[in-house]
């Protein structure tokens, strides 16, 4: 050896199935809100966040969610960072949680945001009805492939330690 000490990688605990779900999910909320705060706020300017005063307020609102979704995302990469270097992170868990989130997130403003508390619509001017549709069902697509996901990675847990 040239003189270096050669250090043993570290021992890993067990995987952290649960920590990584959750950890994908906060990227995964985070990221499509990234999503539509992009597309549907500043390329399509199709609404903005809070819609219910003026544009000035609008925008504000418009800026409040970037910030959160970018606390979301540096965070969650941190978070994700840790399970890494542990070597924790459960991949198909991690997986599951990321398409959790997205449809998670997609849902939420789907119906909460747009439906119970009436902060913005999908698009203003138009019938609405086709994007409230294609918005939540888009939603509830993600959601149910994260729940799909989630499914298969407990079972192949249940499998790994059955055998």
């Amino acid at each position: 050896m040239n003189g270096s000490v050669h250090q043993q990688p570290p021992v890993s605990d067990p995987p952290q199935p649960r920590r990584s779900m959750v950890v994908c999910a906060v990227i995964g909320a985070a990221f499509m809100a990234a999503v539509d705060e992009i597309v549907f706020h500043q390329i399509l300017a199709w609404h903005h966040f809070y819609d219910r005063s003026t544009s000035g307020v609008g925008l504000l609102s418009d800026g409040l969610l970037h910030t959160a979704e970018v606390l979301g995302l540096v965070a969650g990469f941190f978070l994700f960072a840790d399970l890494r270097r542990r070597r924790t992170l459960a991949p198909d868990h991690a997986w599951a949680g990321f398409f959790l989130g997205l449809g998670g997130f997609q849902l939420f403003d789907g119906i909460v945001d747009h439906k119970l508390l009436r902060l913005h619509q999908v698009r203003y001017g138009v019938d609405v009805t086709p994007y409230d549709w294609g918005w939540n069902l888009a939603g509830a697509l993600l959601l149910v492939i994260g729940v799909v996901l989630g499914v298969r990675a407990a079972r192949r847990v249940r499998a790994a330690t059955a055998s």
